[in-house]
């Protein structure tokens, strides 16, 4: 396929006052690396190596916005003032090379208390959590465990609601402080909000449950509330499990469809159309894991809501991405796995699209050595491939 130069992948993107420099955006993946939710230098390297890959947007992984709605005890937070400062070097390591950074803002809900992945990702035991150094309570829509071995969620009342809404609103002002440029509110995989979003852990009976639009309710609250504090020029962006992955039944596309256009009503500019999670396993859903198997959910949003989306599972490539942006099935495209095995993975798209065909998007720290280095590679494969002999006599190496 010819693809128009540049690709649609490396043309910017404005959203609000913030202009990406390309499509690309690294997906938040939780890293269980802060202290009492404060960044440390793993986040540093971590989320800085990809403003050196080349990406547009950087996302944090799910930042708290209450100590007791982390998914696990070393989360990163944003639910008092003293994690501004141990951002902002991360914020200015990304700035000073050419990315934006956003802030996932989340609270777990029902699912907050968890162990890492690598230690097996199972529900922590009331005495594990009650053991924290910070204060640790489940809470929900319901009296609902998210499933077997997860305690039941104590239920919010009106204050509770009020207070976690109030929550999120002052993350949010706190992210503008550290400098952050896109705020990003977690409505997915099965966290507080998702959980008041599906009929089959909301079994309310007042304004917050129900109906559609009562279980729409705190999602939309939150937005306005985040909307009303977070500065007019900066994009706000939503995380949705399109589907829910729960049973027949559950929050489904057409659901996700209804809260995307209210959403965008609300000040929304993007929806990050990711999948699944409502019970306890947050990798569970039904849908078959092919490559860009929920690119079809934000192809829908986006042409049904009227609202800018960001695609995002099992996108491996430059041509398929470039591909899922010329179909107009999404805005962005997001990169989470792809990204950890491949940090460098925009250069090499760029490459790829013949977009960069002499490293000048890379940092000039790294692009000057790789484009000195390029004819002489180039000599060298194609003498290894006539079987030509290739040695110290006619070749320099530099150093």
């Amino acid at each position: 396929m010819t693809y128009s130069q540049p690709p649609l992948l490396f043309q910017p993107l404005a959203l609000r006052g913030l202009t990406l420099r390309n499509r690309t955006v690294i997906s938040p993946m939780c890293q269980h690396a802060a202290e009492g939710g404060h960044a440390t230098p793993w986040h540093l390297v971590h989320l800085g190596k990809f403003a050196l890959g080349g990406a547009g947007l950087i996302l944090t992984e799910s930042t708290a916005v209450d100590p007791r709605g982390r998914i696990g005890t070393a989360d990163l937070g944003l639910w008092k003032d003293s994690h501004i400062d141990a951002l902002k070097p991360v914020v200015d390591f990304v700035h000073a090379n050419g990315s934006a950074i956003g802030v996932q803002l989340a609270h777990a809900g029902r699912k907050s208390g968890s162990q890492p992945l690598w230690e097996g990702g199972a529900a922590l035991g009331d005495a594990q959590m009650a053991a924290d150094a910070e204060p640790w309570q489940r809470l929900g829509p319901s009296a609902l465990p998210a499933g077997p071995g997860w305690s039941a969620p104590m239920v919010l009342d009106a204050a509770g609601i009020e207070d976690i809404v109030q929550r999120f609103a002052d993350a949010a002002l706190r992210a503008d402080q550290a400098g952050m440029d896109v705020v990003e509110l977690h409505f997915g995989h099965g966290y507080l909000v998702a959980s008041f979003l599906s009929p089959h852990s909301n079994h309310r009976g007042d304004e917050w449950g129900g109906s559609l639009q009562g279980r729409m309710r705190l999602a939309l609250t939150i937005a306005r509330r985040v909307r009303a504090v977070w500065p007019a020029h900066k994009p706000l962006f939503a995380r949705l499990s399109v589907v829910d992955g729960s049973r027949e039944g559950g929050w489904d596309v057409e659901d996700s469809i209804v809260l995307a256009r209210e959403l965008a009503q609300c000040g929304v500019d993007v929806i990050d159309c990711s999948s699944g999670g409502l019970t306890e396993e947050t990798r569970a859903l039904p849908v078959p894991r092919g490559l860009g198997f929920q690119v079809p959910f934000s192809a829908r949003i986006r042409a049904e809501a009227q609202v800018k989306t960001q695609a995002v599972g099992m996108i491996v490539d430059a041509a398929q991405a470039e591909d899922i942006l010329h179909r107009g099935q999404a805005d962005l495209i997001a990169l989470g796995r792809e990204a950890l095995l491949d940090p460098y993975w925009p250069h090499h798209a760029a490459a790829a699209l013949g977009a960069d065909p002499g490293y000048e998007r890379w940092p000039v720290r790294h692009g000057v050595w790789l484009a000195k280095r390029a004819p002489g590679l180039a000599r060298a494969r194609a003498d290894q491939a006539d079987g030509t002999s290739f040695t110290s006599d006619n070749h320099k190496e530099t150093r």
